[in-house]
């Protein structure tokens, strides 16, 4: 596997170009800000009616419809949600994009399950940063970046690999590794990765843990640091050396619980579950049941969520992060920015 970075990708493929960035949430606001910052001209397109279009006016961009922004790109980003996106594609994206233009995307969704079949004569490639948007921009205003994984699903317009390096270059990436993939690959590993350990077995075991404790008869506030505050400690060790140097960190008695442990939480039953998530993402019946979900208006997700604001571990951290203004001071996400 080769990576690339900076030196190897020729940023003057972006001159004299304009970018379209389509969407300004997590992901859209990190590559509009950075590819800007990087000096690359940059249009945003949304909805007028949405939520995001005064965020992005505030931040100094030319924001303006879809159709419009699409119309001034060479290159198109799409970074509104996936489930959306192939209604969008068809009757605000594919109209008015110019002749031999590069679409890009964030994630490989539609463009792997089939939901948006790009024209022959265009570019089709991926710049997917390894993490949350707000990350991405945070990460790049230290002066690194966030790892970044480029694909070209066609070649019709040309140069479609290197504008790809350019673009991830752009957004912060070539300062640490630009790795090249595959739309089939990137989209069934990242699906895989948000529904075991990064999303569903975090969040699971989480409240898991914090509702056994408080069950017991603990105070909640212990339960909570043990249980959620102490996860980021943890993850910042393995983070910055593997799991090795998590266990080299903690203290003898902590690893020893550890391999007594955890072997009789992950069993063979998780990860037959975990066989079984990843078999659902390959033959595409998890993309049909989310586009489904999307169509509906979500019932399942927001159910969800307000059982989830609800839960007594939100509750318990809203307060005591509270008494931690440094969490406050160096958080990534305001609802109200970006």
């Amino acid at each position: 596997m080769k990576i690339y970075y900076d030196r190897d990708c020729d940023s003057s493929l972006l001159k004299g170009k304009t970018v379209a960035i389509i969407g300004f949430g997590s992901q859209g606001h990190a590559h509009a800000e950075n590819l800007r910052d990087s000096g690359v001209s940059v249009v945003v397109g949304l909805r007028p009616e949405g939520v995001s279009w005064k965020k992005a006016e505030k931040k100094g961009f030319n924001v303006m419809p879809v159709s419009d922004a699409v119309n001034q790109g060479d290159i198109v980003m799409i970074l509104t949600p996936d489930e959306h996106q192939a209604e969008l594609y068809k009757k605000e994206i594919e109209p008015n994009l110019k002749n031999g233009a590069t679409i890009a995307f964030g994630h490989g969704f539609a463009i792997h399950y089939g939901y948006i079949k790009p024209s022959d004569d265009l570019n089709v490639i991926m710049c997917a940063p390894k993490a949350p948007g707000h990350t991405v921009r945070s990460t790049y205003n230290e002066g690194s970046g966030t790892p970044m994984l480029v694909a070209v699903h066609q070649d019709g317009a040309g140069m479609a690999r290197e504008i790809a390096l350019a673009y991830a270059s752009a957004n912060g990436g070539g300062r640490v590794g630009i790795i090249e993939t595959t739309f089939k690959d990137e989209t069934e590993t990242d699906l895989f990765g948000e529904q075991t350990i990064l999303c569903g077995l975090m969040d699971q075991g989480i409240k898991a843990a914090f509702e056994t404790l408080v069950e017991a008869g603990y105070p909640p506030e212990m339960a909570y640091f043990e249980c959620l505050h102490e996860v980021k400690l943890i993850v910042d060790l393995i983070y910055q050396g593997g799991i090795e140097n998590m266990f080299y960190s903690i203290s003898n008695n902590a690893e020893y619980g550890a391999y007594v442990t955890g072997p009789t939480l992950v069993t063979e039953e998780t990860r037959a579950a975990m066989r079984e998530a990843l078999k659902n993402i390959q033959d595409g019946s998890y993309a049909e049941k989310f586009v489904q979900e999307g169509k509906s208006g979500y019932p399942f997700m927001n159910k969800k969520r307000a059982d989830n604001a609800r839960h007594q571990i939100e509750v318990v951290g809203e307060q005591l992060r509270e008494m931690m203004p440094f969490i406050k001071k160096n958080q990534l996400v305001n609802k109200e920015v970006n």
